[in-house]
């Protein structure tokens, strides 16, 4: 099973030196990026919209970093849909690829209504259930301010650092700062919401 990520990008034309595109691209290209998170390809298409194949059981990690990166620049925020599923045409462009991920990908873009994250599978009781969660954590990721993402952003590309780490690394001042930001963001929340995601996507893999 794998997961590909179908998004664009929401007020991309505020940003008119796309300082976000050059971030977005620095981030799918680093290579401790791309060996945690198994990303298999990635493209950005029409400007500001994007779709991604990486491994199933980060995939939830994953968009929480882009949402970071994204929000990162203010005034600017990320619609994704997540499609879990197989892989039945492999192709040079990921855009180019299919298979019932790719299919569910789509598929759930297209439906997210006023949502910035959703996830479609095989499973409708699955994604009934991620999804109520997903909707949930949405009202608070929704509304990360620069500051508090760019926290966010340091601490998912470096799963392993410290708060004082975190800390030295963006030059703050102090380490409860880093605290504060991680609890504003609901930062342990997402982390178990994404091992929930995992444990569950696990057995639905297994079952299939």
């Amino acid at each position: 099973m794998i997961a590909v990520i179908t998004g664009d990008i929401i007020n991309s034309r505020v940003d008119k030196n796309n300082n976000w595109l050059t971030e977005f691209k620095e981030m799918l290209n680093n290579k401790q990026i791309v060996k945690y998170f198994k990303i298999n390809g990635w493209d950005i298409y029409r400007g500001d919209s994007f779709q991604i194949e990486a491994g199933y059981a980060q995939i939830l990690e994953l968009c929480f970093l882009i949402k970071a990166v994204i929000k990162h620049h203010k005034a600017l925020d990320v619609r994704m849909a997540v499609g879990l599923g197989n892989k039945t045409f492999n192709a040079k462009k990921v855009t180019q690829s299919n298979g019932t991920a790719y299919v569910n990908s789509g598929e759930c873009f297209e439906k997210l209504s006023g949502y910035t994250l959703g996830i479609k599978s095989t499973d409708e009781i699955f994604d009934k259930d991620l999804n109520l969660m997903l909707r949930l954590a949405s009202k608070t990721i929704d509304f990360w301010k620069p500051s508090t993402a760019k926290v966010i952003k340091t601490a998912l590309e470096n799963p392993n650092w410290k708060q004082y780490e975190i800390q030295e690394h963006l030059n703050m001042k102090s380490q409860s700062s880093i605290s504060e930001a991680l609890k504003r963001a609901a930062y342990d929340e997402l982390m178990q919401l994404s091992k929930n995601y995992k444990d569950k996507a696990t057995k639905l893999c297994q079952a299939h």
